[in-house]
């Protein structure tokens, strides 16, 4: 299999947690596993009186780009359940020149 990519824009991820429910449903993963999972990062302040408390998702070692899904034309679990639009997926050259025209708080996965 050819290595893809995938891109998140956490400046329009809300935290949802639907890819990782969907990553999650997909592997059939038991408690405690997951293919991709949602990062917590703790309040702090941004700037004077404005305060980040965020959720990113970041790919773990069992995400296994859902290969079957992929290979039948679909979009991966998490890209296709993204309730922001806020992820993609395709080569990492797509992907770069994505990121690129996205700008800031993007983030792309070799995977």
């Amino acid at each position: 299999m050819s290595k893809k990519a995938l891109l998140i824009n956490y400046k329009y991820c809300s935290g949802c947690h639907s890819c990782e429910i969907a990553c999650r449903n997909h592997l059939q993963c038991g408690l405690g596993k997951w293919g991709i999972k949602l990062t917590e990062i703790q309040p702090f302040e941004a700037h004077p009186g404005d305060w980040n408390w965020d959720y990113v998702p970041v790919p773990t070692k069992l995400c296994d780009q859902c290969a079957e899904r992929v290979e039948a034309g679909e979009k991966p679990a998490c890209v296709k359940h993204c309730q922001s639009f806020c992820m993609e997926y395709g080569t990492p050259k797509e992907m770069a020149k994505r990121a690129e025209e996205l700008g800031d708080k993007t983030a792309i996965f070799m995977i």
